[in-house]
């Protein structure tokens, strides 16, 4: 047996990872709590002896050290894995992705497919060469943290406020990763509390996944992901894409450059995208070095497989092509039920029996509720700047006006009452 230990796994995610195929070679061990990671303070040398220790005392071989989190984990696990003479991809390329001007900066080398940007400081004007609206964020945050949309001098203003107050959170511990780093000059001199600037994307939004296996990046499947009208927040990510095959193809060539360009080896990677089918314009929004555990079940749902699969081949040094299709569901898709609002504190949120009996009438549905009774929404970790998750509802069908109709359907029977600021309840 090989012995696997995965970087904040918890429940859930351990509960799909029993369901791969390599499962029956594989044990596996959580190393650090999913809490501590995600803690406002979270010390990232204080983390990685923790790690150390827990490896060290661990009475057995250490096959594999792995994660599907985004920050700090993704950047943990290289660190690790170089210590303990585990394959991975190279520190200095996971944060050449996650830097996000260092990422801006690889692209440009490479590719047109990427919008305009700037480097900010946190008590700069406005990027002269940048028009309104643009796009305003840390140059490492998760989730959309701290990202904001500003169409004038007021509200670029405004933003840089919050982002003074908030962007120590993730900034000093990825200074401290930075510290592992051999970094070029220019991007040794930006630190990670600086801010990037970023000229506004309109299409649709629109991802590829793929794995680099032995240094050679394949693109094996696309995504969409949909967002709430008039809203930058997701409603869902669609799993296969509806967009047409040509323009998959051209995301998955522009994605290989990149991906070759920062040097990943030995991992997973998603590319997410802007594609306006106006301009037949495709831009790149961020390059993930990673794949998402959100979109494991979509794949188990359509291709029979968890996506973790690929993760684990990859950390064994097996070759990770799985086949596609094989599934239940001709569609799948990760749904997000939210609150629009500045905050808000649940007084009462669905009962487990409740949760059980909705998934129980609608095959093809898993659950997850996210707030707890009580507890203020803004205590939620890796929310966007609108809105706060209270469902991920992932859902399989045979076409998307099914999918559709089981969101809709557990939206309407999920019962969320909230008491915000001025003592009002909301359903």
């Amino acid at each position: 047996m090989k012995n696997v230990f995965v970087v904040g796994m918890e429940e859930h995610n351990h509960e799909v990872l029993l369901r791969t195929p390599s499962a029956e070679q594989c044990r596996f061990h959580g190393l650090l709590p999913l809490e501590e990671l995600r803690d406002d303070k979270v010390d990232i040398e204080e983390m990685l002896a923790k790690a150390r220790r827990i490896l060290n005392d661990f009475d057995g071989s250490i096959d594999a050290i792995v994660g599907y989190w985004d920050f700090p984990v993704t950047l943990m696990v290289p660190i690790l894995c170089e210590e303990y003479g585990l394959r991975s991809p190279s520190l200095k390329s996971v944060v050449t992705c996650e830097h996000k001007y260092w990422s801006r900066i690889e692209q440009s080398k490479v590719i047109d497919e990427h919008p305009a940007f700037a480097l900010v400081q946190l008590d700069d004007t406005a990027p002269p060469d940048l028009d309104f609206p643009m796009w305003i964020k840390p140059v490492k945050s998760a989730s959309s943290d701290l990202a904001f949309r500003v169409d004038d001098e007021r509200t670029f203003d405004e933003a840089l406020d919050k982002l003074r107050a908030g962007i120590d959170r993730i900034g000093v511990p990825f200074e401290q990763i930075l510290a592992h780093v051999d970094l070029p000059p220019e991007i040794e001199s930006v630190g990670g509390r600086s801010c990037l600037a970023e000229a506004a994307l309109h299409g649709v939004q629109v991802a590829v996944e793929g794995y680099v296996y032995q240094g050679e990046p394949v693109v094996y499947s696309t995504l969409d992901s949909v967002d709430y009208p008039g809203s930058s927040a997701f409603l869902c990510h669609r799993y296969p894409s509806e967009l047409p095959e040509e323009v998959s193809r051209r995301m998955a060539e522009v994605a290989v450059k990149v991906i070759r360009q920062v040097g990943l080896d030995n991992t997973l990677f998603s590319v997410e995208f802007f594609y306006d089918p106006v301009e037949e314009r495709l831009d790149i929004v961020e390059i993930n070095p990673r794949h998402s555990q959100a979109h494991a079940e979509l794949f188990e749902l359509v291709d029979g497989v968890p996506n973790h699969e690929r993760m684990i081949r990859l950390a064994l040094g097996q070759d990770p092509a799985l086949p596609a299709g094989g599934g239940e569901y001709a569609v799948a898709g990760q749904w997000f039920h939210r609150r629009f609002a500045e905050d808000g504190v649940p007084v009462r949120v669905p009962t487990d029996e409740e949760v059980r009996a909705l998934e129980e009438s609608l095959p093809g549905v898993s659950i997850e509720i996210v707030p707890e009774l009580g507890r203020p929404l803004t205590d939620l970790t890796a929310q966007d700047s609108y809105s706060f998750e209270l469902a991920k509802i992932t859902i399989g069908a045979q076409d998307g006006v099914e999918m559709r109709a089981k969101f809709e359907r557990c939206v309407e029977e999920l019962n969320f009452e909230f008491e915000d600021s001025n003592e009002e309840s909301a359903g």
